[in-house]
């Protein structure tokens, strides 16, 4: 009688297949730490892209911040499917590959859809800011469930492990933010930072591939074979990756200088040889006539002339303090209608004070004192009853940072002003002009007397502009400031007493606690 086995012995006498090996533990470490920190760089890199022409503003910001959280939870998700189907060992390798790929690609997306997308449009915002991050967000948060499915050999430690790999991203995270916010932003321009990264994702997806395939000739279980795919598919992706870096050299860039805090460039007047623009992220926020430091080219500037030369009779020096340097404009103009003027100017970003020296001339002297640093923390500093004239033109693309437009903030200024010194505040505002009339109603919380200067086309909310605020604690020269203000080409009207009153309203009082100045700008 034949003895042959039966096909279930037969299966129970052949050898299992080796359990799945998992990476060193260093390797899954820094696969981790290191795309958990990419997606960091991209995220704060991303902010810089789009600011030049969609603006930094706390929907702005927003839309980053959404945008690469949606990406984190859209690819995590997709990893972890796959990890469930697919030997992960043949997927990690690809994902910081196709990253790197994107990332070298994400500028000149940026900068070409840029010129098309320009605006602070809702839906502008939102397509620019998914263009900067989320494909390479979304391929680098699928990297930690890869690996993460390796490392679970045994799951008695699928805590332990978890909680250590998701530690280790967090930590990579976290590294990354205060790196890029503190050192490379300040050190490098955005293009550079985003190319290095595309060529350390791409660098360390190859020779993770180079590694997992000689695992796999030395035959060790579960090695995977490095990149899938046929050499005609690497060399696809190869001319990909080198189309990104070399389209970023053409693509059109809106920067001169990217500085710390702006893309900013100088532009040179083609009515006027001598005249020059200064543009913060490709708005035009201060004009500078080279030959001619009386020139005031925007109304708003012609208005802050105005308010200066009825401050103090005509000629006499006055002790200025600038809350924003921007071109430089006013303090030129004061010292040129002022001899002996002492202004001190107080400007965030140092890297534009180093652009308005190279181009406009700008140099710090016995009456110009430069002091890079925040505003608000400066004015700490300064001594009470100092100054006869403040000026508040600081800007955060075409917004008054929050934390300058307070009551406090206002009564900082209030304390530094001699008796009878007079503050002139820039505020940009479009209909209903909701914004500008709780900037009055703050103001007025700390100054006894309130003018307002602006278009009437702009009072009667039909259109947005520049609005000047006026503001001293002793009575203010109205008739004077209306008649040099009547004067110019720029129609203009001066409101105060009831009529400022009126048009306020009860609008709210912006105070630390409670500022939304985004939303208050924010059309409806």
């Amino acid at each position: 009688m034949s003895s042959s086995s039966s096909p279930a012995a037969v299966a129970q006498a052949r050898p299992a297949p080796p359990p799945a090996r998992a990476l060193p533990n260093g390797l899954a470490a820094f696969l981790v730490f290191f795309s958990s920190g990419a997606v960091l760089v991209l995220e704060t890199v991303a902010l810089r892209l789009v600011g030049p022409y969609v603006g930094v503003t706390l929907e702005v910001t927003s839309s980053v911040i959404g945008i690469a959280l949606g990406a984190i939870a859209y690819g995590a998700w997709t990893g972890g499917w796959l990890a469930d189907r697919r030997d992960p060992r043949a997927l990690i390798a690809p994902a910081l590959v196709l990253a790197g790929i994107a990332t070298a690609v994400t500028l000149p997306v940026v900068r070409y859809a840029g010129e098309v997308l320009r605006g602070g449009a809702a839906s502008a915002v939102l397509l620019l800011t998914a263009l900067a991050v989320f494909v390479p967000a979304a391929l680098l948060a699928a990297v930690t469930p890869l690996v993460v499915k390796l490392q679970l050999a045994d799951l008695r430690r699928t805590g332990q492990v978890v909680g250590r790999l998701s530690g280790i991203g967090t930590l990579g995270g976290i590294t990354a933010t205060l790196l890029t916010g503190f050192v490379l932003v300040a050190a490098l321009p955005s293009s550079v930072i985003l190319l290095a990264l595309a060529v350390l994702l791409g660098g360390t997806g190859l020779g993770l591939g180079a590694y997992l395939h000689r695992q796999g000739r030395a035959g060790l279980a579960g090695a995977g074979a490095g990149l899938p795919g046929p050499g005609r598919t690497k060399a696809v992706l190869a001319v990909l990756g080198l189309a990104g870096a070399g389209l970023t050299t053409v693509a059109p860039n809106p920067c001169d200088v990217e500085t710390a805090y702006h893309c900013a460039s100088v532009e040179t007047d083609p009515g006027r040889p001598s005249g020059r623009a200064l543009l913060l992220n490709s708005a035009q926020h201060s004009y500078v006539d080279l030959a001619d430091p009386t020139h005031l080219e925007y109304a708003y500037t012609q208005w802050i002339g105005a308010a200066a030369d009825v401050a103090a009779p005509a000629g006499q020096r006055l002790d200025a303090l600038h809350l924003g340097g921007g071109g430089f404009t006013v303090p030129r103009y004061l010292t040129a209608t002022r001899p002996g003027t002492d202004n001190a100017v107080f400007e965030i970003d140092g890297g534009l004070v180093e652009l308005d020296r190279r181009e406009l001339g700008v140099r710090p002297g016995p009456g110009l004192r430069i002091e890079a640093g925040d505003a608000r923390v400066l004015l700490d500093a300064e001594p009470a009853d100092s100054r006869d004239l403040v000026v508040g033109d600081a800007f955060g693309h075409l917004v008054v940072p929050w934390h300058l437009a307070t009551r406090e903030m206002a009564a900082g200024i209030n304390r530094v002003l001699r008796p009878g010194g007079i503050y002139v505040q820039n505020v940009i505002d479009y209909p209903p002009g909701r914004f500008v009339r709780s900037e009055l109603a703050t103001v007025a919380a700390a100054f006894r007397h309130v003018a307002l200067v602006a278009p009437p086309d702009a009072v009667a909310g039909r259109t947005g502009a520049n609005f000047l605020i006026v503001a001293s604690d002793a009575p203010l020269p109205l008739a004077p400031l209306a008649g040099r203000v009547n004067a110019l080409p720029e129609a203009a009207i001066v409101l105060a007493g009831d009529v400022l009153t009126s048009f306020v309203g009860d609008a709210l009082v912006l105070t630390d606690d409670y500022a939304p100045v985004d939303q208050l700008l924010a059309t409806a």
